[in-house]
């Protein structure tokens, strides 16, 4: 059940990412979610949103946060091409490349993670961390 929502729309520009840090990092902790989950959240809120800031066809990415009553839900849509996510590999982490992790990292320290993308409509990443659960 969704408590409370927030919404954000910011410039694709890199240079904004910190402020969708901080912007995590303050909801997630008036929830109360421990330091190290937040740490996990930032993380994997930057990988996301560097993602769709190179992927995005438009001025602009957003993010939304919905408070949850056991945790937290947290969508970053972008209105690029869109991928075949099934394409997407599971990297091959004893000869890593330089890019292509940022998925992975994603799902390795959310509790649940959802991709949707759509040719020409952009991708979503939805990604949720709940309280009390350890990965």
């Amino acid at each position: 059940m969704a408590c409370e929502t927030i919404k954000m729309e910011i410039s694709a520009n890199p240079d904004f990412v910190s402020i969708i840090r901080l912007t995590t990092s303050g909801i997630a902790n008036k929830i109360g979610f421990s330091i190290d989950d937040i740490e996990d959240m930032k993380v994997a809120v930057s990988e996301a949103c560097t993602n769709a800031i190179k992927h995005s066809d438009d001025e602009s990415v957003s993010i939304t946060y919905t408070i949850l009553e056991n945790g937290l839900d947290i969508e970053i849509k972008d209105n690029g091409k869109g991928y075949d996510v099934e394409s997407i590999a599971t990297p091959d982490l004893t000869q890593p490349k330089e890019n292509g992790l940022g998925l992975f990292i994603i799902q390795t320290l959310m509790d649940d993670v959802k991709i949707e993308s759509k040719d020409n409509q952009g991708t979503i990443i939805k990604m949720a961390k709940y309280l009390g659960v350890d990965i």
